[in-house]
């Protein structure tokens, strides 16, 4: 599903978008907000997939708050103002919603979003080498060959790279496993994914990776041995 956030100085319209993404299977609406600042917080921390904006706005616009926010995103405008129609445009919003808006024309609105998306992620994840986060407010390219070991840290990931800043990004240790080669990559512990190629040394029920030590845990250490033959 799409992660999103709305955003709008008007209660009464976020409750709308609320009840509208709840009657989807695409839209995962993950928090809403009547203060900007607040969303861009929000934002630099859990990275979301679209964004339902309000263009006029008293303490921000709506363009303004896109020029402050960092992170690539699609955009749905939400307006009262169908003059401010071309300024969405012009700045490749998925689509433009005049309030108020039903719940036909907002499912259009998703769908379209739902087509850019599906596009987009299958344009980032066709090379065999590599994979796509979203991390720092954009999507960040893992090179398989390059990942040391990954990290879990609750409803989050680390991921450590070779001579570069982990990359931290919001998502289960399930999920990312997914995305990994299957006979490459072994989870060892509820809190580590490792490279088994990486492995430096086994020492009792400990692996040692660029001189990092890792632990494995009691539930993890048949299917490590299994590879390790292989």
């Amino acid at each position: 599903m799409i992660k999103a956030i709305a955003i709008d100085d008007e209660p009464p319209a976020l409750k709308i978008i609320e009840k509208f993404s709840k009657k989807t299977d695409i839209i995962s609406l993950q928090k809403t907000f009547t203060q900007p600042k607040e969303a861009l917080y929000y934002m630099s921390t859990f990275p979301v997939d679209l964004l339902f904006l309000d263009i006029q706005m008293p303490s921000v616009s709506g363009i303004e708050f896109l020029k402050k926010s960092e992170q690539k995103t699609l955009i749905i405008f939400t307006t009262a103002y169908s003059e401010y129609a071309v300024a969405g445009f012009n700045l490749n919003a998925v689509d433009f919603l005049l309030k108020p808006f039903t719940f036909e024309r907002f499912l259009q609105a998703i769908q379209k979003a739902e087509k850019i998306f599906s596009s987009q992620s299958q344009s980032n994840f066709q090379d065999p080498t590599c994979f796509y986060v979203r991390a720092n407010y954009s999507l960040v390219k893992v090179v398989y060959d390059e990942i040391q070991y990954i990290e879990g840290l609750d409803d989050y990931i680390k991921i450590h790279i070779s001579g570069q800043n982990p990359v931290v990004t919001r998502i289960t240790m399930k999920n990312i496993l997914e995305k990994l080669p299957p006979h490459e990559f072994v989870r060892i512990h509820r809190s580590f994914i490792i490279p088994v190629k990486k492995i430096d040394h086994l020492r009792k029920n400990k692996v040692f990776i660029a001189g990092t030590e890792l632990p494995i845990g009691v539930n993890y250490k048949d299917v490590l041995d299994g590879l390790i033959k292989q």
